[in-house]
């Protein structure tokens, strides 16, 4: 048997989804390549658990952060889980930024509707909101539940770091940081790593008596990336811009981190690369986005002849 190549892309944000990067990953890879997309609570986890594990995909009827409908997919488990996804509900739109009116009522209808599962896994990143799950309307949750988060930040940085990407002004994120630190119920929780993910999010969902974790890690552990490695030559990963923060719990930087542990070869490739990724051999692509499934075809065949003999010519 020849030995496998893992091609285990993040989404490229806006340009290709985490499935697609992966297949165009394999394409160029060939026989012995297998696609394992990853993610790390945010954009595109309900498609990698569903990739990895299977399960039923269900829909429900919600509103978006400004109250427009919206359908809303969430992901029955094969054990039972109910998979939710903060974004498949209240989702960054680019096309209308407004942080201090944004609201998270369109979440807390999704986790309504999955009724009493045996166990919640909500992934949080990726939202329009910046209000500490004020709009959620949830006095506990239906389930003991895992929160992913995509980031680790305490619960002020939520409108600190990332209000402006929302559309805030800087008097508007002294206003959100304000808000954020009036909320009383939450500031037991305030310093939780991972407080601050998804506007706040996860704040509340520690204080209705969730659990937060590492998103890109738990999700690894879920689609059992360290047994796949056991049986790996090489692994691709890499995401749309490679910085200093792919190496700070995103999923790329779990991947070549795990991949270390195992002694097996990482490749990382960034559309952008503004900071390599230690211990891992790290490649820009053309940056252009019309481009970027050529890209990783073209990156694909060239890892299968420099890096992995065995695999070129099948």
């Amino acid at each position: 048997m020849s030995p496998s190549a893992l091609a285990c892309p993040a989404s490229l944000k806006g340009v290709l989804a985490a499935h697609d990067a992966a297949e165009a990953l394999c394409e160029g890879l060939g026989a012995g390549s297998v696609p394992l997309p990853v993610a790390d609570g945010g954009e595109g986890t309900l498609d990698v658990l569903h990739a990895a594990l299977g399960g039923q995909w269900r829909v429900a009827d919600v509103v978006d952060a400004f109250g427009q409908p919206r359908r809303a997919r969430w992901l029955s488990l094969p054990d039972g889980t109910a998979a939710l996804e903060a974004a498949e509900a209240i989702p960054l739109d680019p096309s209308r930024l407004d942080a201090a009116a944004a609201s998270s009522r369109g979440l807390g209808e999704l986790i309504a509707a999955v009724g009493s599962p045996p166990r919640l896994l909500v992934g949080l990143g990726g939202v329009a909101t910046t209000d500490g799950g004020a709009g959620l309307g949830l006095d506990a949750l239906p389930a003991p539940t895992e929160v992913l988060c995509d980031v680790r930040v305490a619960l002020l940085d939520a409108a600190r770091l990332f209000a402006p990407q929302k559309g805030a002004s800087p008097g508007q994120v002294e206003e959100l940081v304000a808000r954020l630190a009036a909320m009383e119920e939450l500031a037991p929780y305030a310093e939780l790593p991972g407080a601050g993910a998804a506007g706040g999010l996860g704040a509340r969902f520690a204080a209705l008596g969730g659990e937060l974790v590492r998103g890109a890690d738990r999700l690894l552990e879920l689609i059992g990336l360290r047994e796949r490695l056991r049986d790996a030559s090489f692994v691709v990963t890499g995401e749309g811009t490679v910085d200093r923060t792919t190496a700070a719990g995103k999923a790329p930087g779990s991947v070549a981190r795990l991949a270390r542990e195992a002694g097996v070869r990482c490749v990382v490739f960034g559309g952008r690369v503004v900071e390599p990724l230690d211990g891992a051999y790290t490649v820009a692509l053309s940056g252009d986005p019309s481009r970027a499934r050529r890209d990783l075809v073209a990156l694909g065949r060239a890892l299968r002849e420099l890096l992995d003999p065995a695999l070129s010519g099948v």
